[in-house]
């Protein structure tokens, strides 16, 4: 398969739905392999038939002694690593207690951190990590919770891990909405409500979707000139 990622490996840590399978699938159209994972064995063996994935594992990323199993165990190395486990909390901050809040302002960092630990030791120079963080969360705003003052600290997260790990790549990819099925599973029947307001108010006039994102996230694994940076991709939402 020739392509811009021919021979290369990808992995897909959260790539049974949404943003992840969609760049498994343009990581194979461009003739890289694959790996997805998730916490869901099912949803992921389904994931696998659709796009051709060379393995899945199913774990809680968020488990470090498990993330790193799998990691050992990927035969060969890891060119790409893309991180879309996890999902924002809009709970007002008054209804989230200590630990809710330590999670909410943490989880994103420590997660990115767990996986640099534990893929560097298969990835080869140049390769590179791409974690997921927003820009809805810049314009404050009391229905958005924790999620501006979570999404603060990925930029500088971000930078500072290219700067140790290099001549690995670090960088993060900040979206706004995307109709994905954890949109669709937060907002249930306003879901239709939302795209809607969207594609009357966004600049570009259409709703952002994960092939979107997708294909932005292609881009920062074969641009090896790319590190340490956050990329928006909201459509303009943050500017309406």
């Amino acid at each position: 398969m020739t392509g811009d990622l021919a021979g290369q490996t990808v992995v897909l840590i959260g790539g049974s739905a949404g943003i992840g399978l969609e760049t498994a699938r343009r990581a194979r159209a461009e003739g890289a392999d694959v790996i997805l994972t998730g916490r869901n064995a099912e949803r992921l063996r389904t994931a696998a038939d659709d796009v051709g994935a060379r393995q899945t594992a199913a774990f809680d990323a968020n488990d470090s002694r498990e993330l790193r199993a799998f990691f050992d165990g990927v035969a060969g190395t890891v060119d790409h690593v893309l991180v879309t486990a996890g999902g924002p909390s809009y709970r007002p901050l008054l209804e989230m207690d200590a630990e809710d809040i330590r999670d909410a302002l943490s989880g994103h960092v420590v997660l990115g951190l767990e996986v640099a630990r534990s893929a560097m030791p298969k990835m080869r120079p140049g390769g590179s990590l791409i974690f997921m963080g927003g820009t809805g969360g810049r314009r404050i705003d009391h229905r958005l919770g924790i999620v501006p003052a979570a999404t603060a600290a990925l930029p500088a997260f971000t930078a500072s891990l290219a700067l140790e790990v290099a001549p690995i790549r670090v960088n993060l990819i900040a979206a706004g909405f995307v109709d994905t099925p954890l949109s669709a599973t937060l907002l249930g029947d306003e879901l239709e409500h939302r795209r809607e307001d969207l594609r009357r108010t966004l600049p570009i006039g259409r709703v952002v979707g994960p092939d979107d994102v997708a294909a932005l996230a292609v881009h920062l694994m074969v641009n090896t000139a790319l590190t340490g940076a956050t990329y928006d991709i909201d459509g303009g939402q943050q500017f309406t």
